[in-house]
């Protein structure tokens, strides 16, 4: 039996001018749970929750700002013809990818100016981040977007006929990307949970950043294969709306989280070989 997937459309109250989207409600909902989740967790690392509440507000605004900038820049052909929707981000189109280095920057000024160790923070704050994702993308089910390829799998998402794409027009349903983003993102949190749960207890030992290595490393993964099975991918190279012949902005970045977390991760190993050639984990168990 076929499980599909049907939005109730943008708007969760409309009354007159006054209005709430579903989108910006899952964003809010995200940003809140954050605010929650990750002072508990600075506290499980014996790290004052004040500096994480500081933080956050700060990383919130500017993550979004550059989820914005970074959409709008490979949308410019679009944009550059209606100015007066690049504010509107309520409707949509923010990009996971800037916002994540919206927040890297953010916590590398935060933690230069406070003294505060990157890793650690970091660290901290991975779990909120990808459960903040694992939620966010229920915004892209309400507005009928971000939706994958045409499939007949018993798992799909039916789109109205105005928000698909021309080569799509006579397709009805298409790959729920958003679920499976949302699944996986979610699968990531409670991983970093489970493993930061651990470490308070002190089952297990991790060096500052090797939380942050597996989300990228894993977040990396899972956003590679599901933006292969995008319909409307933001193109680096390449022909709209497929990228034909060219490159996935998304995919590019991705295999540059993968790198980088591995590249990382394996200097902490490194780090740990002892100069009489013996090798010491940097993640024990007890």
């Amino acid at each position: 039996m076929p499980i599909i997937f049907t939005s109730p459309g943008p708007m969760l109250v409309q009354l007159g001018s006054f209005f709430i989207r579903w989108y910006s409600l899952s964003i809010a909902l995200a940003i809140l749970l954050g605010l929650y989740l990750s002072p508990k967790l600075a506290c499980q690392r014996r790290v004052n929750p004040v500096i994480v509440s500081d933080i956050l507000p700060v990383m919130v605004v500017v993550s979004i700002l550059f989820a914005r900038i970074y959409y709008i820049i490979f949308q410019w052909d679009y944009y550059c013809d209606h100015w007066s929707e690049i504010l509107a981000v309520w409707k949509g189109g923010i990009a996971i990818h800037g916002a994540l280095i919206g927040s890297t920057l953010t916590v590398a000024v935060f933690s230069y100016r406070k003294n505060h160790s990157f890793l650690t923070l970091t660290d901290i704050l991975v779990p909120s981040i990808a459960m903040g994702q694992a939620i966010g993308r229920w915004g892209n089910f309400f507005n009928s977007e971000a939706f994958g390829l045409p499939t007949s799998s018993f798992l799909k998402i039916a789109i109205p006929y105005n928000s698909r794409q021309s080569l799509f027009i006579n397709q009805q349903f298409f790959h729920p990307t958003f679920l499976y983003e949302s699944c996986w993102d979610l699968s990531i949190c409670l991983l970093l949970l489970v493993l930061f749960h651990r470490i308070s207890q002190g089952k297990i030992y991790l060096r500052d950043g090797t939380l942050t290595c597996f989300y990228l490393i894993s977040y990396g993964l899972g956003r590679f294969w599901i933006e292969g099975i995008r319909s409307d991918p933001l193109c680096l190279l390449g022909n709209a709306p497929l990228c034909e012949n060219g490159l996935r902005m998304a995919q590019v970045m991705s295999l540059t989280m993968i790198a980088l977390g591995t590249f990382c991760l394996l200097k902490m190993v490194k780090s740990y070989i002892t100069s009489d050639g013996l090798h010491k984990s940097p993640i024990k168990f007890y």
